[in-house]
């Protein structure tokens, strides 16, 4: 086995702004835009029937499909993950050069430990009993896959990464579909009655997300360290001398599209579902990843068009962290940020502003300026170059 070394330029390994942007932009909907969506819908009501019908399908786009399809409130975790895996390319190699390959298999899981430990305090920690503990969650999962994903990269060359990508999709499908579920049968990809939340209801520890079962499971894990390869994969066009800046744009929104068609062709047989993370839904997703990354690319490192996505490549050059805040800060159903801002404009003033304005004008603001504070922390930190990493 040959170990995998980057071809990366030395001009390549600094930041890049199209993927920090494109970092934050996802982070962007979990600190207050959807909140904004979903008071805008309310406030449609009111506005007459084009505008109600903009906010009914803005507020559908803003939640989560019950079980089977995709829509964009499902394509922003896997999102995250798939930058995940191309930041992996862009930092990794500078620290194989800086330290050797031994030290870097060290930090990599350093920091995925440390970023598995924040998810366990994510949600509560051991701030109750042990049943209550959340061993998997969103951070968790990501401390995994760039785990794996890390090793995968460190360790093979192209082919290699490509094979492991196939193996846990094809894997993934093959035991979903083949593996009978006690009492049920194979191929069964019906809620509560499937092989992944089987073995999370039998052997998951700790506090499900939902009784039955968790969309962070432990099968489902394997098809999202694909999702993370495939980021990988991602980074490794970017950093290619070989191509051309506008080339890697549109290679990158190219391959997108078939992945996508390929992913609702084999949904006809392996259906798309988020929950269990099903290898359809990992070739959507990633495909969708990919055709954004590259109009990103290219209107922002291309075309040099940066003053509009500033705000956001100062929300993903410290995503984990705003993340993090946002619910630390947070109580019950309302975000860090968002309970924040409550300080400012919430209470008898939301409430005035819905009553003269419109209903659910209150709650916009609301998620509007805790948006706002958000980013402007980011701001803050971004001018003074502080990057807290793991």
């Amino acid at each position: 086995m040959r170990h995998f070394e980057a071809p990366v330029a030395a001009s390549e390994t600094h930041r890049v702004a199209s993927v920090d942007a494109l970092r934050g932009f996802n982070i962007f909907w979990i600190l207050g835009a959807d909140g904004m969506i979903w008071s805008f819908e309310e406030m449609s009501h009111s506005m007459g029937p084009v505008l109600g019908a903009i906010g009914h399908f803005l507020d559908t786009q803003m939640t989560h499909v019950a079980w089977e399809g995709f829509r964009f409130y499902d394509f922003i975790f896997p999102l995250f993950i798939f930058v995940t895996g191309v930041a992996i390319v862009l930092s990794l190699p500078r620290l194989v050069e800086r330290e050797g390959k031994v030290r870097a298999h060290v930090r990599v899981l350093r920091r995925a430990l440390l970023l598995y430990g924040l998810g366990l305090i994510y949600y509560g920690g051991i701030s109750l009993h042990w049943d209550d503990i959340r061993f998997v969650g969103v951070l968790q999962r990501i401390a995994i896959c760039y785990l794996f994903a890390s090793l995968v990269f460190l360790n093979f060359h192209l082919r290699g990464i490509v094979v492991a990508l196939v193996t846990l999709l094809v894997g993934y499908w093959a035991l979903m579909t083949f593996v009978p579920v006690p009492g049920i049968g194979a191929g069964s990809f019906v809620p509560g009655a499937n092989l992944a939340t089987w073995i999370d209801a039998h052997y998951l520890p700790g506090r499900m997300w939902e009784v039955g079962r968790d969309p962070e499971g432990l099968l489902s894990t394997l098809p999202a360290i694909g999702t993370c390869l495939l980021g990988v994969l991602a980074g490794l066009l970017l950093v290619d001398e070989r191509l051309q800046p506008q080339q890697k744009s549109l290679t990158l929104i190219g391959a997108g599209i078939p992945l996508v068609a390929a992913g609702y062709l084999w949904g006809l047989q392996f259906p798309i579902i988020k929950v269990i993370w099903t290898s359809s839904f990992v070739l959507v997703a990633g495909g969708y990843s990919l055709m954004l990354l590259g109009a990103s690319h290219q209107i922002i490192d291309v075309w040099g068009f940066k003053r509009w996505a500033a705000p956001f490549v100062w929300l993903g050059a410290n995503a984990i962290t705003l993340y993090f805040i946002n619910n630390v800060l947070g109580l019950d159903d309302v975000s860090g940020f968002e309970r924040f801002a409550m300080r400012f404009v919430g209470g008898d003033f939301a409430a005035l502003l819905d009553r003269v304005a419109i209903p659910g004008a209150g709650h916009f603001v609301v998620c509007t300026l805790g948006l706002v504070f958000a980013i402007a922390l980011a701001g803050f930190f971004y001018r003074r170059k502080i990057f807290l990493r793991l």
